[in-house]
């Protein structure tokens, strides 16, 4: 059992939790708590950690639950220390990223897709019209986790993101996907305006969300390919990237109210593709 804080491994895990350079080099992240913990697909759990307390009430259910998982058992002390949250849950675990490219989400066969050589999946494109998001410059954790969630529910083929926008593993960012991030393909690309190109050569429709969007967001037709381009949450999208677009829409409002949270326009947008696709 771990009981000092000073162990190499305790250390670790801080740096991984504090720091997005540490994640990103050694190309893992930290999940906490049951739900996240033993929805981890058990071929990417590096190691795991459970707390003295958690390991001696739920013993049986770490060692079914993860079977064949490295487990180490950590003092509650030190579990406090090494949690990201105020009410730790006993259980977190090192878990490897999955690294998508932007052909993974186009599909098979479109330009560019046929060139890749990816030793992640035997595919090459995904089957059927995407259903895509783009984010520029989103800031805010817990927004880009709920867009995640929602996008999962929703339905959509993946995330296209830049390296401006906030860090994929962020704790935050985990906590708030509620396990989409396992499920719901992502691309950071260091070219946001050349992969939106990459997407329109597939012909894929792209769209801006934009205050002075022509038409109401539930006019055009989602039912091809379609893709969603949504700005910071401060600044919107950058007049650039909104030039690029096949068309902007526009989210109509009452009040006095100027503009919706990112990931709330997000889901409207997601939502109103998933609507006119099952119908």
């Amino acid at each position: 059992m771990i009981t000092s804080s000073h162990n190499q491994q305790i250390k670790q895990i801080l740096q991984l939790q504090k720091k997005a350079k540490a994640r990103w080099q050694q190309r893992v992240f930290v999940v906490e708590g049951p739900k996240l913990v033993f929805e981890a697909p058990p071929e990417r759990i590096v190691r795991l950690y459970v707390s003295e307390s958690f390991y001696t009430q739920e013993k049986q259910r770490v060692r079914i639950g993860l079977l064949g998982c490295e487990v180490e058992i950590v003092s509650d002390a030190v579990f406090r220390m090494i949690s990201d949250t105020q009410t730790p849950q006993g259980i977190l675990a090192v878990v490897k990223m999955v690294e998508w490219q932007l052909e993974d989400l186009l599909p098979a066969g479109s330009a560019g897709a046929d060139q890749r050589n990816d030793n992640r999946s035997s595919g090459t494109g995904i089957a059927g019209a995407p259903h895509l998001l783009v984010l520029e410059n989103i800031q805010d954790p817990g927004n880009l986790g709920t867009m995640l969630r929602t996008g999962e529910g929703a339905g959509i083929s993946g995330i296209v993101m830049n390296r401006e926008t906030a860090d994929l593993y962020n704790p935050k960012t985990i906590r708030a996907t509620m396990g989409s991030i396992y499920r719901v393909p992502c691309c950071i690309v260091e070219h946001l305006k050349q992969a939106v190109g990459v997407i329109q050569e597939a012909q894929v429709a792209v769209y801006a969300a934009h205050l002075n969007g022509s038409v109401s967001y539930d006019q055009p037709d989602y039912r091809g390919g379609c893709a969603f381009l949504i700005g910071n949450e401060g600044n919107g999208l950058s007049p650039e990237l909104a030039a690029l677009a096949d068309g902007r829409i526009r989210i109509p409002m009452e009040g006095k109210v100027e503009s919706l949270n990112a990931a709330i326009a997000a889901t409207l947008l997601m939502y109103e593709a998933k609507r006119q696709r099952r119908k």
